[in-house]
C-alpha cells in the first residue's frame, strides 16, 4: 500500500477496466473516439495529477470539447487520488493501531506474567505466615494449658499432701498398734479396743487414698493424659472434673452450685474443652467477693448444647468488655494473669463450631454462655 508521499501513476489511480470504461463514457458524451496516449500527439490534451503528467488524452472532438474531456478526466483522477490517499491513511492508521495493540498486548502478557509470579510469591508468603500464626496459636494454647495445669498442680499440692500426711501418720500408729496387739496377745489381754481403733485408722487411710486417686484422675483428665486427642466428650463430666480441681485448688472453700441437665455427647477435644471451662471458672473465682458464689448450668436448648457459668462478683465495665478477648489483655497485676484465658477459650469454641457470649455489669457479676452446635 502506497503512503501519502508516493507519486501516483495512472494505473495506481484507475484500473485498466476503469480507464476503458471512462474512455467509453467520454466518447459517448462527445460523440467521437477518445483514447489514451503515452506521448504528446497532435489533437491530444495533457493529463496532470499533482503537477505530474500521467498521460495524454487523444480525441477526434473539437478543441473545446477535447479540453473539457481532458479536464473531466483529471477531475476524476483527482477524486480517485483523494480516495487512494484516504485509503492509504486509513491503512497506515489501522496498521499503526494494530502494531500499538500488539505492543500493548505483549506488555499486558508480560505484566500478567509478572503479577502471576508476584501472586505465587505472595501466596507462598501468606501460607508461610499462616503456618507461623497457627504455630504461634498452638504455642499460646499450650502455654495457657500448661500454665493452668501448673496452677492446678500447685493448688492441689496441699490437697494431696493432707491425706498423704495422715496416711503416713496412720501407718506409723498402725505399726505401734501391731506391737501393742502382739504384746496384748502374749499377756492374754482383750485386743478389741485396739482392733477397733486399728480398723478406723485403716478406713481413714483408704479414704485418703481414694481422695488422692480422685484428684490425680481429675488432673489426668484435665491434662488429657492417656486420652485420645479427639474423642466423644461428656460435657457434664468435664465440667464436674474442672469444678473438683478448682475447688481443690481453693481448699474446698469455693462455693460452686452445679445444675447439670442431660446432654448428648459432643465430638471434640476433651483437654481443650476442660481448658475452656477452667478459664471461665478461674476468672469467676478470682472475681468473687466475700459471700460470693458461682453457678454452673448445662442444658440442651434449641438444638444446641449450652453451658452457663455465672458469678455475682465484681463484674466488668463496658471499656473492659470491649477488650476481654484480646490476647494478653488483663486487668490483673503483673504476673497474676497472662491475658490469654478468654482469647484461648474463644479459639477453642470456634474450633468446636461454637461461640462464647459474655454479659457483665460492673459490681453485679458476669455471665458467660458457651454454646455448641450439635449438628
Amino acid at each position: 500500500m502506497s503512503n501519502l508521499e508516493d507519486d501516483f501513476k495512472l494505473d495506481a489511480l484507475l484500473s485498466q477496466q476503469q480507464q476503458t470504461r471512462l474512455l467509453e463514457l467520454l466518447g459517448t458524451l462527445g460523440g467521437a473516439s477518445v483514447e489514451l496516449a503515452d506521448n504528446a500527439e497532435e489533437a491530444s490534451n495533457q493529463l496532470e495529477f499533482n503537477l505530474d503528467t500521467l498521460g495524454w488524452l487523444r480525441t477526434e472532438l473539437p478543441a473545446i470539447q477535447s479540453e473539457a474531456a481532458a479536464r473531466l478526466f483529471e477531475l476524476i483522477l483527482f477524486y480517485a487520488g483523494k480516495y487512494r490517499l484516504a485509503a492509504n491513511l486509513h491503512h497506515d492508521v489501522t496498521e499503526a493501531s494494530y502494531i500499538e495493540l500488539q505492543q500493548k498486548h505483549a506488555a499486558l502478557l508480560a505484566s500478567e506474567a509478572r503479577y502471576k509470579t508476584l501472586s505465587e510469591q505472595l501466596q507462598q508468603q501468606v501460607e508461610k505466615q499462616v503456618k507461623v500464626i497457627e504455630q504461634t496459636q498452638h504455642q499460646l494454647y499450650e502455654s495457657a494449658r500448661l500454665r493452668a495445669v501448673g496452677q492446678l498442680a500447685a493448688g492441689v499440692a496441699h490437697e494431696i499432701n493432707t491425706p498423704i500426711g495422715f496416711i503416713g501418720s496412720n501407718l506409723r500408729v498402725a505399726d505401734d498398734y501391731l506391737d501393742e496387739i502382739e504384746a496384748s496377745l502374749s499377756d492374754n489381754v482383750d485386743p478389741a479396743l485396739l482392733l477397733d481403733d486399728f480398723r478406723a485408722l485403716l478406713g481413714e487411710s483408704k479414704s485418703g487414698v481414694k481422695r488422692i486417686a480422685s484428684i490425680v484422675a481429675d488432673l489426668r483428665t484435665f491434662a488429657n493424659i492417656d486420652q485420645a486427642d479427639f474423642a466423644t466428650c461428656d460435657l457434664n463430666a468435664l465440667l464436674m472434673t474442672t469444678c473438683h480441681l478448682l475447688q481443690a485448688e481453693h481448699n474446698h472453700t469455693l462455693p460452686i452450685e452445679l445444675r447439670l441437665g442431660e446432654l448428648p455427647k459432643l465430638a471434640g477435644y476433651p483437654a481443650k474443652l476442660s481448658q475452656a471451662f477452667y478459664n471461665i471458672l478461674d476468672n469467676a473465682a478470682k472475681a468473687l467477693n466475700e459471700g460470693g458464689r458461682i453457678q454452673v448450668e448445662s442444658r440442651l436448648h434449641d438444638g444446641a448444647l449450652e453451658v452457663y457459668i455465672e458469678d455475682n462478683g465484681c463484674g466488668m465495665s463496658e471499656d473492659i468488655l470491649l477488650r476481654v478477648f484480646e490476647p494478653f489483655f488483663t486487668t490483673r497485676s503483673v504476673g497474676a494473669g497472662s491475658g490469654l484465658g478468654l482469647s484461648v477459650t474463644r479459639d477453642i469454641l470456634v474450633a468446636h463450631q461454637g461461640e462464647v457470649r459474655l454479659y457483665s455489669r460492673l459490681g453485679q457479676g458476669t455471665r458467660v454462655t458457651l454454646r455448641f452446635q450439635t449438628g
